[in-house]
């Protein structure tokens, strides 16, 4: 066991050394006895990686889990959990999952792995959503996606939990609030109809004090081709309610004129803006593309409630206005205003950085010190550049910036950890056979939460980047195989350009501190060789 830890340490050093990825290894594996390197490496490989790849940073509500090092989800087996009624959700494999999407028209499936502890959170919530949702015939399950491989692949299971909606085996995700009632109300929306009649003022004034945003249409029939189209743009929306009237005193309090050309249609919202008329032409596409642009504030106050109108819309670039609470009123008016110039090009998005839910977790995602307000824009979890705003909050100043942003004139911002005092490369040599000392260098681990670089890009943590040499503007390669020294062997096997082999132990039936004697290659003998050299 220890000296396949030994070797499992050489051999993760050896992932992030520079050979030239144009050279091809030379020594045929599948005829190389690596027996050697599998003995107890499973149980090695759990303990120094369960309970991290369950978590990403693509969502901001989910940075406070990382902070400092807390927030690690505890054992299933350390921490008992309150027994949970799961009666009414269904346990799928890739023996009854076919069947189960058949006999259930509208069905919910929940990918998640039990080591997961955003699975976890989600489990009371799920089942009690299951429960509610069984009488409008909707059948909630549950996969475990680390046994069912083939299905996660299939779907696209990229992190835990990933919810899918099926109606007639068309799926979508469902990307809202992980609670009960939040599901339910989503998914009561998808199988119910979109689009409801109004008839009287007194619904349309409880309306106007209840719901926002809504959209409300008048027409001259409440069926027919106008209807339809509404019927049909009203399926593509999850946040906004729709609406469709004849009535002239009902059309004039959501501000449409009651004389005026029919069908005419506006969105109302509670926030400033509060009405947007619609001047397309009223099919369900044109519809659609009015309201995606319309529906969100001028500024999103961003809440673990509101993110999903950050994450989920489909403008990416973002502007982003941090100050402290006591600041608000005296710098969001400024920003409202400078949002005017950039709807639907630009996201503006307003974070307390000292509230602690959101703001506190998103402000030190993105780097953000101090209490001084700042301005920042960001192009999305795909690209993740981040620019600064220089200078003072002023209207004019934040519109050139936002300008700049646009046109791709600035230059980014990646964040940093000071460079420790005794921060440098290392070498390793001599116990790779045909190495010279100065071929092979390693690459210090680093904190990807508080470091960050252009060519240095991970989509969950750990996450193993292999940088050839002899390039230096060539991306890195992403070790994308299993944690085990097996596997890791093959993988320098394949893309080192000196070649090089690991000898076995020479007995395995020795005492303790004779059947742990390092392979050729030992960290011992490398910070050894190293103080030799210096």
């Amino acid at each position: 066991m220890a000296a396949t830890r030994s070797l499992l340490l050489s051999l993760s050093i050896l992932l992030l050394l520079c050979f030239n990825a144009s050279c091809k290894d030379t020594l045929d594996l599948d005829e190389e006895d690596l027996s050697f390197l599998e003995e107890d490496e499973h149980d090695a490989a759990e303990s120094s990686l369960h309970g991290y790849e369950d978590h990403d940073f693509e969502n901001y509500d989910d940075l406070d889990d990382f902070g400092d090092g807390e927030g690690e989800y505890p054992d299933s087996e350390s921490a008992p959990e309150a027994e949970i009624d799961e009666s009414d959700v269904v346990v799928l494999n890739g023996s009854n999952f076919s069947d189960f999407l058949e006999k259930n028209r509208y069905a919910m499936v929940e990918f998640y792995v039990p080591w997961c502890g955003h699975c976890q959170a989600l489990k009371p919530e799920y089942a009690a959503a299951a429960t509610e949702l069984k009488t409008d015939e909707v059948a909630l399950a549950k996969m475990d996606a680390g046994e069912e491989t083939e299905l996660a692949q299939k779907y696209n299971v990229e992190g835990y939990p990933t919810v899918l909606f099926f109606i007639d085996g068309v799926h979508k995700p469902y990307n809202g609030a992980r609670n009960k009632d939040a599901i339910v109300t989503w998914v009561k929306k998808k199988i119910g109809p979109g689009l409801h009649n109004l008839t009287t003022t007194e619904e349309a004034e409880s309306i106007l004090t209840s719901e926002s945003p809504v959209v409300v249409a008048f027409v001259e029939n409440l069926v027919g081709p106008d209807s339809e189209e509404l019927a049909a743009a009203s399926k593509q929306e999850d946040e906004v309610s729709f609406y469709q009237t004849s009535s002239a005193d009902v059309a004039k309090l959501f501000h449409i004129d009651p004389k005026g050309k029919r069908p005419a249609l506006v969105l109302v919202k509670k926030e400033d803006e509060k009405v947007s008329h619609f001047g397309g032409q009223f099919v369900n596409s044109a519809i659609t593309e009015f309201v995606s642009k319309n529906k969100l504030p001028l500024v999103i106050y961003f809440t673990r409630a509101s993110s999903s109108q950050v994450f989920e819309n489909p403008i990416k670039n973002q502007v982003i206005l941090f100050t402290t609470l006591n600041e608000t009123e005296k710098y969001l008016p400024i920003f409202q205003e400078a949002a005017k110039y950039f709807m639907g090009k630009a996201l503006f998005v307003y974070v307390p950085m000292d509230e602690e839910d959101a703001g506190k977790p998103v402000a030190e995602y993105f780097g953000i010190e101090g209490s001084a307000p700042k301005v920042i824009a960001f192009t999305g979890n795909e690209d993740s550049r981040k620019f600064f705003l220089e200078g003072e909050l002023t209207l004019n100043n934040i519109k050139s910036f936002g300008e700049n942003f646009l046109e791709d004139n600035l230059k980014p911002f990646y964040k940093s950890d000071p460079i420790p005092r005794d921060c440098k490369y290392f070498y390793l040599f001599g116990r790779v056979k045909g190495c010279s000392s100065r071929d092979i260098r390693v690459m210090p681990k680093w904190m990807g939460t508080t470091n960050e670089h252009p060519r240095a890009k991970s989509d969950g943590f750990p996450t193993l980047l292999f940088f050839p040499a002899g390039n230096k503007s060539f991306d890195p390669i992403t070790v994308d195989t299993d944690r085990t020294v097996k596997a890791f062997y093959k993988f320098l096997k394949q893309h080192a350009a000196i070649p090089f082999k690991l000898q076995k132990p020479e007995s395995t039936q020795k005492p303790e501190t004779e059947s742990t004697q390092k392979p050729e290659l030992t960290q011992e003998s490398s910070n050894q060789d190293l103080k030799d050299e210096l």
